[in-house]
């Protein structure tokens, strides 16, 4: 039952993220030909990160009474949508507006997600757990833009939302048909969201969980967003490479992301979270240097490396406390949600640095802030042990059966 639970979950959400990774390539092609400026292309990404940041709480704690599969097929839903809307974007404004709507969406999908493998980790394998649901999103973001710049490259940008749109109705009928109801899995946690929030924040080891979670994420507009406008000023560049670099890295990022589970299971989590960040810093400083197809190549392996160890490392954090104290769609609703304030916040400062300063110094200043950001979450993390014996998954896992 729980296997099938699981590997419904992560094909599901491995075809929605080949959906969204599809447009990676593309979308700040397609804002720029729209009148976007470096801010706008900030922008475009922080709205959505604004709207599926506020709802993944909430969205984490109804499915910890509710259920979790009509978040799900909701969220899919809402991406084929998305995917039809696209291609009907005339400004930037209505991109803003759309990709607001997709944050709606968003926070259905990636945090129930993870819920469902939270509620399934064992204890003392929960970095494993949680690369397996890592390997679902990262493959799918992964292999996406490759797919993106082929079909951008043949039959133009218009193209690449319809794929996206087709994959992501197409993993909304798998969850309706192979995925049945659950029910509320953890009944026993009833705590309202604001008072989970303030006990968050009171827990320094939680605090500083979502402290990293939240510096960890501010390279994504810069590393995203930037790179195609980056490439696109190189001699004979075409879609498929700049899909390429951003596949190698995500590509990394899957293929080591069981192997560090396994090692964030054994060994110190928050010396790995320290060596995951160094690497994550020092090639968000050469990134800007590159100038040539192989060296961006090169670059963003290491990135991913760096991901690849940082990743299964929060994600168990964020287990444990959820199993322990604040519930799994509870705990992992507020998880994504420093994700999407740290993605929100890292749009805004690098579009402006970008406009102000220029490309390199944006990369500066997110680098330095992810590496001084984390330094502090350690030292809140190591602040306070965690004494309290987690909860055992035998009422979990019946009340998943159910």
């Amino acid at each position: 039952m729980f296997n099938r639970i699981l590997v419904t979950v992560v094909i599901s959400v491995f075809i929605a993220l080949l959906g969204v990774g599809i447009i990676i390539p593309v979308l700040p092609i397609l804002a720029i030909k729209l009148g976007a400026t470096g801010f706008s292309l900030g922008l475009i990404t922080a709205a959505f990160s604004l709207s599926r940041g506020l709802l993944q709480p909430v969205v984490g704690n109804t499915s910890d009474r509710w259920g979790r599969k009509g978040f799900l097929m909701s969220g899919l839903f809402i991406y084929g949508i998305v995917g039809l809307l696209i291609p009907l974007a005339t400004n930037v404004h209505h991109l803003i507006l759309i990709r607001l709507f997709q944050g709606i969406g968003a926070a259905m999908i990636v945090p129930v997600a993870m819920a469902y493998a939270s509620f399934l980790a064992p204890p003392g394998k929960e970095g494993r757990s949680m690369g397996i649901i890592n390997i679902a999103i990262f493959c799918g973001i992964g292999c996406g833009p490759i797919l993106g710049g082929l079909f951008s490259d043949l039959w133009g940008l218009a193209s690449v939302f319809y794929l996206m749109a087709g994959l992501c109705f197409g993993a909304c009928v798998l969850v309706t048909t192979n995925l049945r109801s659950c029910s509320p899995i953890d009944r026993h946690r009833q705590e309202g969201l604001r008072s989970s929030i303030r006990a968050m924040i009171r827990r320094k080891r939680t605090l500083g969980i979502l402290i990293a979670r939240f510096a960890t994420v501010l390279m994504m507009v810069p590393t995203m967003a930037f790179l195609p406008v980056m490439m696109a000023a190189w001699p004979d560049n075409s879609g498929f490479q700049t899909g390429l670099v951003i596949a190698g890295r995500t590509l990394m990022n899957a293929l080591l992301q069981y192997p560090m589970g396994k090692l964030a299971d054994r060994h110190d989590k928050v010396f790995l979270l320290l060596i995951g960040c160094a690497c994550m810093s020092l090639a968000i400083l050469i990134i800007p240097l590159m100038r040539t197809f192989p060296a961006m190549i090169g670059a963003y392996l290491f990135l991913g490396l760096g991901e690849a160890v940082l990743w299964p490392v929060l994600g168990a954090f964020a287990v444990e406390e959820g199993r322990a104290y604040f519930g799994h769609g509870t705990m992992m609703g507020v998880f994504n949600l420093a994700m999407s304030a740290g993605v929100f916040t890292g749009a805004l400062v690098a579009g402006i640095g970008l406009d102000a300063l220029g490309m390199q110094a944006a990369f500066v200043i997110t680098s330095a802030s992810i590496m001084l950001l984390t330094l502090y979450a350690v030292l809140l993390i190591r602040s306070e042990t965690d004494d309290t014996a987690p909860a055992t998954l035998d009422g979990d896992q019946k009340a998943a059966g159910k």
